[in-house]
């Protein structure tokens, strides 16, 4: 007689387990058992420069340094004459200051030429505000920084303290760029 109520206790008891340790139990094989569900580990799509390079302490005085005071830069580099894939970086590059809204005036674009510098009409007409210097000492710089696996030709990202943070390949899709700026720009307290 006194057996019902306790077996009606103890499958209660056993529910109430079930509904707290199931879900948690689930979610731990799906993360820990075949891999499928398990989260990438990384979310950016440019390059992250580990450790960050500050130019102020590698290069003091670069031409650069005048335009990261207080706003991010992205800076292109093509040191050779600007060709059809330089006007077409070109583009891109404005493109993807333009695709950042409102957060646009975060971020300046630079651009690191050789000796001979590039059409200046052709930049007036096509990418006002653009600016341009030449630095051979930060062309260096940024050659040897650049990570060796990804091609040349692509954008770097510095923050407004002067750290070289992070390195764009010339193929990436420039909403991934807009993406990894935006994210950092939403977490950023400076620029």
């Amino acid at each position: 007689m006194n057996e019902t109520p306790r077996k009606s206790g103890r499958l209660q008891l056993l529910l109430m387990a079930a509904v707290f340790f199931g879900p948690l139990l689930v979610a731990a094989w799906l993360y820990y058992g075949d891999g499928a569900m398990q989260p990438a580990g990384r979310s950016n799509h440019g390059v992250l420069l580990d450790p960050f390079v500050g130019l102020d302490d590698e290069l003091p005085g670069s031409a650069v340094a005048e335009h990261y005071d207080q706003t991010w830069v992205l800076l292109h580099m093509n040191i050779a004459g600007c060709n059809e894939p330089c006007r077409e970086a070109l583009y891109t590059y404005r493109q993807v200051r333009l695709m950042l809204g409102k957060e646009m005036e975060r971020v300046q674009r630079v651009f690191l030429h050789g000796e001979t510098p590039p059409d200046t009409l052709f930049l007036a007409e096509e990418h006002p505000g653009l600016i341009t210097i030449e630095d051979s000492g930060l062309a260096g710089l940024l050659s040897k920084k650049r990570p060796a696996d990804v091609p040349a030709g692509g954008y770097f990202l510095i923050d407004p303290h002067g750290n070289l943070v992070m390195y764009f390949h010339p193929g990436l899709d420039p909403a991934e760029m807009v993406d990894d700026i935006k994210h950092l720009l939403r977490l950023s307290r400076i620029g």
